[in-house]
């Protein structure tokens, strides 16, 4: 969603290191374009003019000019101010004197609430909570169907009535709940096609008989300033504990995300960042001011990292990487666990400098899925050993995973160069050189 406005903040910065001092006119200039490349981003007017006053009262001051690095200072005050824009710091979920953990969700219809509810009680679920589900959206003919299917699949109850009203069922569900020894309830309410009396009335009474600790709004970063005007007019009507922005894997400018929370004073808690149920991520203003810039996110890529792989598979593999005698088994194995850390693209944009090193490079997921499927229509022994892939067994391969010949080919070429890269690495030579990866090429013009 950022790519094109890192992009832009990365022209600019890149022509302020090159610069030895910097005068208030180079500032300013330096000021503008990040100015044009905010607003073209879709960030509010406001939250613009307020950021860049911020730093430009910092960069002409004696913080950058005395400075030995003042185009590096100047990034650093833009990364600081961004962080306060943002939210400043991560803000968890309320923690109750007592349980259960009630949170209520709101939001438009369209937004991805019903998802979002159960991304949530799957979060809450592997931090070790035992959340319910409640089926408060009783409009939408399908919501009710598609909680119980999503809460089947993430081995979470729902509780649902269809015949009883919101009120009443939200009642029924917090005592169910209380008696079964859920510590988390998650209500999915009604969305609208835009804010009504109706949907604020019901929402009124849903909380007067849930009592709340978070009442969290479900936002669709991809409609933008909408999404923002959609947010203000919630809190016109009802109180707000924070905001859950979905769909930041998409490709819209991302304003919205940069704006929510100096807007409307409520703090960003989640991000959505993909399509899965395990895709909600929690949010921290300082990674994503980072990412912004351009300056990857390695500890949410850590995290990732640690929640995906078994700790003694990763040693073992790290062991065979070392001696050169990782084959075609311990690649695939390998590249299951790094499918379950999410789509390759975001996990090279969680890398730094990956933007500025890498250019147009994208990730095929789909030449990726071709590398699987070869792999996996090899025998056991020729992934073990794939010298012995002669002519008769590479057609096989290639009609056995739907590619051709030459695909298998290119994959055994990149395995190879792989297993070069991995002596060299031991042995303490450059690796890169010549290096092809499965997948990565230059992007398309559009």
């Amino acid at each position: 969603m950022f790519d094109t406005l890192s992009g832009r903040l990365d022209g600019v910065f890149s022509r302020l290191r090159g610069k030895g001092r910097l005068s208030e006119a180079d500032v300013d200039e330096a000021l503008r374009e990040v100015r044009i490349a905010l607003l073209e981003a879709d960030v509010n007017l406001s939250v613009v003019k307020s950021l860049l006053a911020r730093v430009k009262a910092r960069a002409i001051g004696a913080e950058v000019m005395k400075s030995l690095t003042p185009g590096q200072q100047v990034i650093k005050i833009v990364h600081e101010e961004l962080i306060v824009t943002l939210g400043a710091e991560a803000v968890p979920l309320a923690r109750p004197p007592a349980p259960p953990l009630v949170v209520l969700l709101a939001g438009l219809q369209g937004s991805g609430k019903t998802t979002t509810a159960a991304k949530l009680a799957n979060h809450l679920k592997a931090s070790g909570r035992r959340p319910l589900l409640v089926a408060a959206d009783l409009h939408r003919p399908a919501a009710i169907d598609q909680l119980e299917t999503l809460g089947e699949r993430i081995g979470v109850p729902v509780y649902a009535d269809r015949t009883a009203n919101a009120p009443k069922l939200v009642k029924a569900a917090v005592k169910e709940a209380r008696a079964a020894g859920n510590n988390a309830i998650i209500i999915d309410t009604a969305g609208r096609l835009q804010i009504d009396q109706e949907l604020m009335a019901e929402l009124a009474a849903i909380r007067k008989v849930a009592s709340p600790h978070e009442a969290l709004l479900v936002l669709d970063a991809m409609t933008g300033q909408e999404a923002v005007n959609v947010a203000s007019g919630f809190l016109e009507h009802t109180e707000l504990t924070g905001l859950i922005m979905t769909k930041l894997d998409g490709d819209a400018r991302g304003g919205a995300a940069i704006s929510a929370r100096e807007v409307t004073g409520c703090p960003i808690k989640f991000v959505g960042v993909g399509e899965g149920i395990d895709e909600l991520d929690v949010f921290h203003p300082d990674r994503m001011a980072s990412r912004i810039l351009g300056m990857g996110d390695v500890l949410t890529l850590i995290e990732k990292a640690e929640e995906t792989y078994d700790e003694e598979q990763a040693e073992v593999a790290a062991a065979k990487m070392r001696d050169a005698s990782f084959d075609l088994e311990d690649f695939l194995e390998q590249f299951q666990q790094l499918k379950k850390m999410g789509p390759l693209q975001q996990l090279i944009g969680m890398l730094p400098g990956a933007g500025a090193a890498l250019g147009d490079v994208s990730v095929d997921e789909r030449q990726l899925g071709r590398v699987e499927a070869i792999i996996r229509s090899m025998t056991p022994d020729e992934r073990r050993n794939p010298r012995i892939i002669k002519g008769s067994r590479r057609r096989r391969i290639a009609a056995g995973s739907g590619t051709r010949p030459q695909d298998v080919n290119s994959v055994l070429k990149q395995f190879s160069q792989a297993q070069k890269m991995m002596k060299s690495l031991a042995s303490g030579r450059n690796p890169l050189p010549g290096l092809e990866v499965p997948g990565m090429g230059r992007a398309k013009k559009r």
